[in-house]
């Protein structure tokens, strides 16, 4: 892998850091939140990530066989999902040791430890917009699904109702922060949160990335008017 320049910068919401700082930051917002995580989850999408997660799961149709690595898999949310819809085994990954140790491994999402090849499945919900380097983290998911294997992620997305913007806007950077220091303790990390979604590509754009990583056969499904969007793509 190349080496990276030491003035390179990237976002962390609407900051723009040192790219060698992003992993830390993140890592710190998540172990602050992990223990109010789905609680505030339930909070802020009013329940609706719950039907999101079965959408997303119902779409993979988990099979006895499948092996799935859940990236980015928190407190094992998409895991437990996975297991009871029938599905075979399944590897959690995530950075921060405190939302594992909610959800009851380590591995960043740019680097995993797993060999080439090996895995049927591997699924990031909510997860890959906080990742450095997102060409890195997809060539590394290529990497390691055999031939025939799939990727899907859910996250959050741009709205296809443009007129809805201004209101979405005002309770994501008015209700999520206040909720995040009343339930949480924690403003500024659902602030963060908030900003990272923004400056995530939209639908069409990260179908692009997918696909020039290598995965084929880019499809995306909006949920709540494109406040969320799952997206597939397979190794051929």
């Amino acid at each position: 892998m190349p080496k990276m320049a030491t003035d390179a910068r990237t976002d962390f919401g609407f900051e723009q850091i040192p790219l060698a700082e992003k992993a830390g930051r993140v890592r710190d917002v998540f172990d602050s939140v992990a223990a109010r995580y789905d609680v505030m989850n339930d909070l802020m999408s009013g329940g609706l990530h719950r039907v999101w997660k079965a959408a997303f799961i119902t779409w993979l149709r988990p099979r006895r066989n499948m092996h799935l690595l859940d990236l980015a898999g928190g407190t094992g949310d998409i895991a437990f999902r996975f297991l009871t819809a029938g599905g075979g085994n399944v590897t959690v990954a995530d950075i921060n040791l405190e939302m594992l140790a909610v959800g009851q491994g380590r591995a960043n999402g740019e680097a995993i430890p797993i060999p080439d090849g090996t895995l049927d499945a591997v699924t990031c919900a909510f997860g890959i917009r906080n990742m450095t380097d997102k060409e890195q983290a997809l060539s590394e998911i290529r990497r390691v699904l055999k031939p025939g294997g799939r990727f899907m992620c859910l996250e959050f997305s741009r709205l296809a109702l443009p007129g809805l913007a201004g209101l979405y806007d005002r309770y994501s950077f008015g209700v999520v922060p206040r909720l995040g220091r009343i339930v949480a303790n924690d403003e500024a990390s659902y602030r963060y949160l908030a900003e990272s979604i923004r400056t995530f590509p939209d639908q069409d754009r990260f179908a692009g990335m997918i696909a020039e990583a290598g995965l084929s056969n880019v499809t995306y499904r909006n949920l709540a008017g494109g406040v969320a969007a799952m997206h597939s793509a397979w190794r051929i």
